[in-house]
Protein backbone atom coordinates (compact mmCIF):
# COMPACT_ATOMS: atom_id res chain seq x y z
CA UNK A 1 0.00 0.00 0.00
CA UNK A 2 1.24 3.45 -0.84
CA UNK A 3 2.09 6.08 1.70
CA UNK A 4 0.77 9.46 0.74
CA UNK A 5 3.68 11.07 2.69
CA UNK A 6 2.35 14.44 3.83
CA UNK A 7 2.57 16.10 0.44
CA UNK A 8 0.26 19.05 0.11
CA UNK A 9 -0.98 19.24 -3.45
CA UNK A 10 -3.09 22.23 -4.35
CA UNK A 11 -2.81 22.08 -8.11
CA UNK A 12 -4.39 19.61 -10.52
CA UNK A 13 -2.54 16.61 -11.92
CA UNK A 14 -2.30 18.13 -15.39
CA UNK A 15 -0.78 21.35 -14.01
CA UNK A 16 1.73 19.31 -12.02
CA UNK A 17 2.58 17.24 -15.07
CA UNK A 18 3.14 20.33 -17.23
CA UNK A 19 5.33 21.85 -14.54
CA UNK A 20 7.29 18.63 -14.14
CA UNK A 21 7.84 18.33 -17.89
CA UNK A 22 8.95 21.95 -18.25
CA UNK A 23 11.06 22.31 -15.10
CA UNK A 24 12.78 18.93 -14.91
CA UNK A 25 12.32 16.53 -17.78
CA UNK A 26 14.36 13.75 -16.24
CA UNK A 27 13.94 14.63 -12.58
CA UNK A 28 12.01 11.92 -10.77
CA UNK A 29 11.03 14.26 -7.93
CA UNK A 30 8.19 16.05 -9.71
CA UNK A 31 7.01 12.82 -11.29
CA UNK A 32 6.96 11.31 -7.83
CA UNK A 33 4.55 14.02 -6.61
CA UNK A 34 2.27 13.42 -9.60
CA UNK A 35 2.45 9.65 -9.18
CA UNK A 36 1.60 9.91 -5.48
CA UNK A 37 -1.40 12.12 -6.26
CA UNK A 38 -2.63 9.81 -9.01
CA UNK A 39 -2.33 6.73 -6.84
CA UNK A 40 -4.03 8.46 -3.92
CA UNK A 41 -6.86 9.74 -6.13
CA UNK A 42 -7.41 6.46 -7.99
CA UNK A 43 -6.48 3.73 -5.49
CA UNK A 44 -10.12 2.91 -4.74
CA UNK A 45 -10.96 2.66 -8.46
CA UNK A 46 -7.97 0.38 -9.07
CA UNK A 47 -8.80 -1.87 -6.13
CA UNK A 48 -12.41 -2.25 -7.30
CA UNK A 49 -11.29 -3.10 -10.82
CA UNK A 50 -8.79 -5.64 -9.49
CA UNK A 51 -11.47 -7.18 -7.25
CA UNK A 52 -13.59 -7.73 -10.36
CA UNK A 53 -10.85 -9.92 -11.84
CA UNK A 54 -9.17 -11.63 -8.88
CA UNK A 55 -10.64 -13.08 -5.67
CA UNK A 56 -7.49 -13.83 -3.66
CA UNK A 57 -6.34 -10.87 -1.53
CA UNK A 58 -2.63 -11.77 -1.86
CA UNK A 59 -2.90 -11.76 -5.66
CA UNK A 60 -4.95 -8.56 -5.54
CA UNK A 61 -2.12 -6.83 -3.68
CA UNK A 62 0.45 -8.21 -6.12
CA UNK A 63 -1.61 -6.99 -9.08
CA UNK A 64 -2.01 -3.56 -7.46
CA UNK A 65 1.78 -3.26 -7.11
CA UNK A 66 2.26 -4.38 -10.72
CA UNK A 67 -0.27 -1.80 -11.91
CA UNK A 68 1.37 0.93 -9.80
CA UNK A 69 4.77 0.07 -11.28
CA UNK A 70 3.38 0.25 -14.81
CA UNK A 71 1.68 3.59 -14.08
CA UNK A 72 5.03 4.93 -12.81
CA UNK A 73 6.78 3.73 -15.97
CA UNK A 74 4.09 5.21 -18.24
CA UNK A 75 3.84 8.55 -16.42
CA UNK A 76 6.46 10.41 -18.54
CA UNK A 77 4.62 9.27 -21.69
CA UNK A 78 1.23 10.66 -20.60
CA UNK A 79 0.17 13.07 -23.37
CA UNK A 80 -3.08 14.28 -21.78
CA UNK A 81 -5.17 13.06 -24.73
CA UNK A 82 -7.32 11.20 -22.17
CA UNK A 83 -8.24 11.86 -18.55
CA UNK A 84 -5.95 10.58 -15.81
CA UNK A 85 -8.75 8.24 -14.69
CA UNK A 86 -8.96 6.73 -18.19
CA UNK A 87 -5.17 6.48 -18.48
CA UNK A 88 -4.84 4.71 -15.13
CA UNK A 89 -7.79 2.39 -15.82
CA UNK A 90 -6.39 1.42 -19.23
CA UNK A 91 -3.07 0.41 -17.67
CA UNK A 92 -4.94 -1.60 -15.01
CA UNK A 93 -7.04 -3.38 -17.63
CA UNK A 94 -4.01 -4.28 -19.71
CA UNK A 95 -2.31 -5.84 -16.68
CA UNK A 96 -5.50 -7.63 -15.60
CA UNK A 97 -6.21 -8.96 -19.10
CA UNK A 98 -2.75 -10.52 -19.15
CA UNK A 99 -3.29 -11.93 -15.64
CA UNK A 100 -6.63 -13.51 -16.62
CA UNK A 101 -5.18 -14.96 -19.82
CA UNK A 102 -2.33 -16.58 -17.86
CA UNK A 103 -4.72 -17.91 -15.21
CA UNK A 104 -7.03 -19.45 -17.79
CA UNK A 105 -4.12 -21.20 -19.49
CA UNK A 106 -2.53 -22.55 -16.32
CA UNK A 107 -5.36 -23.68 -14.07
CA UNK A 108 -9.05 -23.10 -13.37
CA UNK A 109 -9.24 -21.12 -10.17
CA UNK A 110 -11.61 -22.30 -7.46
CA UNK A 111 -13.34 -19.28 -5.96
CA UNK A 112 -13.15 -19.25 -2.19
CA UNK A 113 -15.87 -16.86 -1.12
CA UNK A 114 -14.44 -16.57 2.38
CA UNK A 115 -11.30 -14.94 0.93
CA UNK A 116 -13.11 -12.22 -1.03
CA UNK A 117 -11.91 -8.76 -0.19
CA UNK A 118 -14.74 -6.48 0.88
CA UNK A 119 -14.07 -2.93 -0.20
CA UNK A 120 -17.60 -1.96 -1.14
CA UNK A 121 -18.61 1.40 0.24
CA UNK A 122 -20.67 1.14 3.41
CA UNK A 123 -23.83 3.13 3.94
CA UNK A 124 -23.44 5.70 6.72
CA UNK A 125 -26.74 4.68 8.27
CA UNK A 126 -26.86 1.97 10.93
CA UNK A 127 -27.47 -1.47 9.53
CA UNK A 128 -28.36 -4.56 11.47
CA UNK A 129 -25.97 -7.52 11.43
CA UNK A 130 -28.53 -9.42 9.31
CA UNK A 131 -28.67 -6.60 6.74
CA UNK A 132 -24.87 -6.37 6.68
CA UNK A 133 -24.53 -10.14 6.17
CA UNK A 134 -27.15 -10.07 3.42
CA UNK A 135 -25.32 -7.18 1.70
CA UNK A 136 -21.98 -9.01 1.98
CA UNK A 137 -23.50 -12.18 0.56
CA UNK A 138 -24.97 -10.27 -2.39
CA UNK A 139 -21.59 -8.59 -2.99
CA UNK A 140 -19.82 -11.96 -2.85
CA UNK A 141 -22.28 -13.54 -5.28
CA UNK A 142 -21.94 -10.62 -7.66
CA UNK A 143 -18.11 -10.66 -7.49
CA UNK A 144 -18.02 -14.42 -8.07
CA UNK A 145 -20.44 -14.11 -11.00
CA UNK A 146 -18.40 -11.30 -12.59
CA UNK A 147 -15.27 -13.47 -12.43
CA UNK A 148 -17.10 -16.17 -14.41
CA UNK A 149 -17.84 -13.82 -17.33
CA UNK A 150 -15.75 -13.71 -20.48
CA UNK A 151 -12.81 -11.30 -20.19
CA UNK A 152 -14.37 -8.70 -22.52
CA UNK A 153 -17.55 -8.75 -20.41
CA UNK A 154 -15.59 -8.53 -17.13
CA UNK A 155 -13.87 -5.43 -18.44
CA UNK A 156 -17.00 -3.47 -19.33
CA UNK A 157 -19.00 -4.50 -16.27
CA UNK A 158 -16.23 -3.55 -13.79
CA UNK A 159 -15.77 -0.18 -15.48
CA UNK A 160 -19.53 0.40 -15.55
CA UNK A 161 -19.74 -0.42 -11.84
CA UNK A 162 -17.10 2.27 -11.28
CA UNK A 163 -19.41 4.80 -12.91
CA UNK A 164 -17.48 5.29 -16.15
CA UNK A 165 -19.34 6.59 -19.18
CA UNK A 166 -19.51 4.65 -22.46
CA UNK A 167 -16.96 7.09 -23.89
CA UNK A 168 -14.53 6.57 -21.00
CA UNK A 169 -14.92 2.79 -21.25
CA UNK A 170 -14.29 2.95 -25.00
CA UNK A 171 -11.07 4.92 -24.41
CA UNK A 172 -9.85 2.50 -21.72
CA UNK A 173 -10.57 -0.59 -23.81
CA UNK A 174 -9.69 0.99 -27.17
CA UNK A 175 -13.02 -0.01 -28.75
CA UNK A 176 -16.03 1.89 -30.10
CA UNK A 177 -18.80 3.14 -27.81
CA UNK A 178 -21.25 0.94 -29.75
CA UNK A 179 -19.18 -2.13 -28.94
CA UNK A 180 -19.09 -1.04 -25.29
CA UNK A 181 -22.91 -1.00 -25.30
CA UNK A 182 -23.14 -4.43 -26.92
CA UNK A 183 -20.64 -5.99 -24.50
CA UNK A 184 -22.30 -4.34 -21.52
CA UNK A 185 -25.75 -5.64 -22.48
CA UNK A 186 -24.38 -9.16 -22.95
CA UNK A 187 -22.54 -8.96 -19.63
CA UNK A 188 -25.69 -7.82 -17.82
CA UNK A 189 -27.75 -10.61 -19.39
CA UNK A 190 -25.14 -13.22 -18.48
CA UNK A 191 -24.94 -11.90 -14.90
CA UNK A 192 -28.72 -11.98 -14.51
CA UNK A 193 -28.80 -15.58 -15.72
CA UNK A 194 -26.05 -16.63 -13.31
CA UNK A 195 -27.53 -14.79 -10.33
CA UNK A 196 -31.04 -16.14 -10.95
CA UNK A 197 -29.68 -19.69 -11.18
CA UNK A 198 -27.83 -19.38 -7.87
Amino acid sequence: MLNSQSIKISTSSSELLKRAQVEAKDSGLDYQVIFTKWMTDHEKLLRHIINGFEAKPALQDELFQDIALNIWRALPKFRQDASVKTFVARIAHNILATHVAKSVKSVKVAHDLSELSHEAEQDDSQVTPYQELNQQQRQQRLSAAIRQLKLEQQQVITLALEGMSYQEMAEVLDISTNLVGVRLQRAKAALMTMLEAA
